[in-house]
C-alpha cells in the first residue's frame, strides 16, 4: 500500500511543473494551447518525477532537442579526446550537436547528469563517471542511454574495446624475450578495462607456468603518478626487468622514472603502454603499445544512441572493438602490428 501512495501521479507532474492539473493534461495529450515552453517543462517534469503516460511519450517525440550528451572524466587526456573526437563527426552526420558535462572532482556527478537529460535526447556515458544506481534512473526515467568502456548493464548497450585477449597477447611477448619479472601500473579499481587488462596480464603468466604479481601496483591513469610509481619499482633492489602500463601516460612517467634512474631502455627495462597516443611513435626509443580505435569508439556509440532516440527497440547492443598490438623499440622489437580480435553481439 505504501508504495502505491508513493506512485506519481498527474498532481505529482504538476507540483513539479508549477501548473495546473489541467494544463499537465493538455500538455501530455497533445493539446495545442499550451505553450512550447509549458509543454516542455511539463514534458521534462513527467520524467524527473517518473510519471510517464502515453501522452509523455508522444509529446517527448515532439519536443526532442537535436542534441546528445556525453558524461566524460574529463578531456585532458588524448584518450578522451580521441573517443569525443568520433562522437562528433557521428554526430556531424546525423545533424546533432553534443554537449558534455565533466564529472571529475564534482561530488555528487548524478546532479550533473540529471540536469544535462533535460537539454539532450539521450546520453553516452564513459566508464565509471556515475554509478549503475544512476544507470537504472536513467533507464527508470526514459532516457536513452549508451554506455562507453564501461561492463555491461541489464537493458542498456555497450561500446568496448577488447581488452583481456590483447594483454594477454602482450604480456606473453614480454615473457618470451625473457621477462620473468613484469610490473603491471593501472588503476584496476576504478577502470574496469584496466581490470581487464590485469585479468589477461594474469593469465598470460598462468599459461607460462609463472606465478606473476601477486597484485597489481595501483596509479591513476597519469603521467605524474606512473613516474612515481615507475621510480619506486625501478629504484628497488629487486626491481622488474619489464613495466607494462595500463595506458600511455603512464609508460610516459616511466620513461622518465627510467632516465632519471640512467636505466637503458630497452636493454635494463622493456616498458609498454596502452592506447597508442599520437605521440607513442615519437618516445625514444618509440614506444609498443595497444591500438585502440578510439574515434570509431564515440562514433559507434553515437549512432546507437541516436537509433535508440529514433524508437529503435531491439535487443540490447553489445560492441566489442578490435585492438591491435604496435610492437616497436621499447620492448626490444621492430616496428610491426598484430591485430587483436573484437566481436559484437
Amino acid at each position: 500500500m505504501r508504495a502505491h501512495r508513493n506512485r506519481p501521479t498527474i498532481y505529482t507532474v504538476a507540483r513539479h511543473a508549477g501548473v495546473s492539473i489541467a494544463t499537465v493534461s493538455r500538455a501530455l495529450s497533445g493539446g495545442s494551447r499550451v505553450r512550447e515552453e509549458t509543454e516542455r517543462r511539463v514534458v521534462e517534469s513527467s520524467l524527473k518525477v517518473g510519471y510517464r503516460p502515453n501522452g509523455a511519450a508522444r509529446a517527448l517525440q515532439r519536443l526532442r532537442h537535436g542534441s546528445i550528451g556525453v558524461v566524460f572524466p574529463n578531456l585532458s587526456r588524448p584518450y578522451y579526446a580521441g573517443v569525443l573526437m568520433g562522437v562528433e563527426e557521428a554526430a556531424n552526420r546525423l545533424g546533432l550537436s553534443v554537449l558534455i558535462a565533466g564529472t571529475q572532482g564534482r561530488p555528487g556527478p548524478e546532479q550533473l547528469v540529471l540536469d544535462l537529460t533535460s537539454k539532450v535526447d539521450g546520453l553516452v556515458v564513459f566508464g565509471r563517471t556515475v554509478p549503475d544506481e544512476m544507470i537504472a534512473e536513467l533507464r527508470r526515467q526514459g532516457t536513452p542511454t549508451v554506455l562507453l568502456a564501461r561492463p555491461r548493464v541489464d537493458g542498456e548497450d555497450t561500446v568496448r574495446s577488447e581488452n583481456r585477449e590483447a594483454a594477454r597477447a602482450l604480456a606473453a611477448h614480454l615473457l618470451e624475450h625473457g621477462h620473468k619479472s613484469i610490473g603491471f601500473i593501472g588503476d584496476t579499481h576504478s577502470s574496469p578495462d584496466c581490470a581487464e587488462r590485469w585479468s589477461g596480464f594474469l593469465a598470460a603468466h598462468q599459461e607460462a607456468g609463472l606465478a606473476g604479481p601477486a597484485w597489481p601496483e595501483l596509479s591513476a591513469l597519469l603521467e605524474a603518478e606512473g613516474y612515481q610509481v615507475a621510480l619506486r619499482l625501478l629504484g628497488a633492489d629487486n626491481r622488474p626487468t619489464a613495466l607494462f602500463c595500463a595506458n600511455d601516460d603512464i609508460a610516459t612517467g616511466a620513461y622518465a622514472a627510467a632516465r632519471e634512474l640512467k636505466l637503458r631502455l630497452p636493454g635494463d627495462v622493456a616498458i609498454t603502454g596502452w592506447d597508442d597516443v599520437p605521440t607513442a611513435r615519437y618516445f625514444s626509443p618509440p614506444l609498443t603499445t595497444v591500438r585502440q580505435p578510439l574515434a570509431e569508439l564515440g562514433a559507434r556509440a553515437a549512432e546507437l544512441l541516436q537509433a535508440r532516440v529514433e524508437g529503435d527497440e531491439s535487443e540490447p547492443v553489445n560492441a566489442l572493438l578490435p585492438t591491435e598490438i604496435v610492437f616497436r623499440a621499447s620492448c626490444g622489437c621492430r616496428s610491426r602490428r598484430r591485430p587483436r580480435g573484437g566481436a559484437s553481439s
